[in-house]
């Protein structure tokens, strides 16, 4: 029955036998050795491994943030691992949206202004910039009041919340996390893993890279990365995950 399901889900990623390999001087450091996995619209993953086994290059991988050396990666069906810079940037910016440990606001900016700047590239005018950002931060979990303040001015699950905006404000085909709730205390990461999980609900699909079990227990799937391979995957405990300890 869920061979059957799946085949009617579209592919929003799918990796084939990547490899990456890393090169300063004469040092080689083989940092994904074959990986082949796919992700299904509407899915909750994490991907999970101890430091250095190659998730964060995983995860750059999926967000065509770097190329792999060997092996092909499809975007909802295009093969971008041959693409152009160019080519390349416009699909990350259509398709693809960013949530890091680190927030990347720009404390020069207001909350508004963060939020929308994915969109102008795009050349969307900017009432329609204001109106999805106000709709991606309520999406996300915020409150419009946010909207004219400074980053700094909010607290850090908040600033989350504004980087959850952000990626979700040109309504990517997939949500990438890179241990979102590592620069977080332990009440707002529960509000972030929530908000993730609402957004799933609505169909976003999420690729989180996070060293915490009970954070990735309340994803649907859990990938286990060791010394750049997927060596297996796991079932969630959902009596585990941090919603509900």
């Amino acid at each position: 029955m869920v061979q059957v399901l799946r085949i009617m889900l579209r592919e929003v990623v799918v990796l084939e036998d990547v490899v990456k390999i890393y090169k300063v001087g004469s040092i080689v450091t083989q940092a994904l050795r074959g990986v082949s996995l796919k992700i299904y619209e509407g899915e909750f993953i994490a991907i999970m491994g101890p430091s250095g086994s190659g998730k964060t290059t995983l995860l750059n991988m999926i967000g065509l943030l770097d190329r792999p050396t060997t092996g092909r990666i499809y975007i909802d069906g295009v093969e971008v691992s041959k693409l152009g810079s160019r080519e390349i940037a416009k699909i990350r910016n259509l398709k693809i949206g960013f949530v890091f440990q680190f927030f990347n606001l720009i404390n020069r900016l207001t909350v508004l202004e963060n939020i929308e700047m994915p969109l102008i590239p795009r050349g969307i005018p900017r009432l329609e910039r204001v109106e999805r950002a106000k709709e991606a931060l309520l999406l996300a979990g915020g409150e419009l009041s946010w909207l004219p303040k400074k980053p700094l001015q909010l607290s850090g699950g908040q600033q989350q919340r504004v980087a959850i905006a952000r990626a979700i404000v040109g309504k990517p085909a997939l949500l990438l996390a890179d241990e979102p709730t590592g620069n977080l205390d332990r009440a707002s990461a529960k509000i972030v893993i929530q908000t993730f999980l609402e957004l799933n609900k609505k169909g976003v699909t999420i690729a989180m890279v996070t060293h915490d079990p009970e954070l990735a227990n309340c994803t649907q799937k859990i990938y286990v990365i060791r010394d750049g391979m997927i060596v297996g995957v796991k079932e969630p405990e959902k009596s585990k995950c941090i919603l509900y300890e």
